[in-house]
């Protein structure tokens, strides 16, 4: 009697799981980041542009040695280093010493 119903039941929650599994819409993986420019950072400011990822990485995990925090990013500049505004002249000091 109620086997009908229960079936009916079942179609309908997976027509409806269905659905929502291949709708289109938001996706739940996110999006590749785009680059910006240098400015479009927030609290954080440039300190130096490298030519490419190796030698910024190389200065980046220089400045993180001497307990400075540092995030490369990458721009429409190309890549750079940026680091806290409080840290910027401590940071471009280490740079210059360097030869970065």
């Amino acid at each position: 009697m109620f086997g009908p119903l229960v079936a009916l039941g079942v179609m309908a929650v997976m027509v409806l799981l269905l659905r929502w599994a291949f709708s289109r819409g938001g996706s739940l993986v996110a999006d590749e980041p785009t680059a910006g420019r240098p400015d479009e950072y927030g609290l954080m400011v440039p300190v130096v542009g490298a030519q490419d990822y190796v030698r910024a990485e190389m200065q980046r995990r220089m400045l993180l040695d001497a307990g400075i925090r540092v995030n490369l990013v990458r721009t429409t500049e190309g890549p750079q280093l940026m680091v806290w505004q409080k840290d910027r002249d401590r940071a471009l000091d280490l740079l210059s010493r360097a030869g970065g």
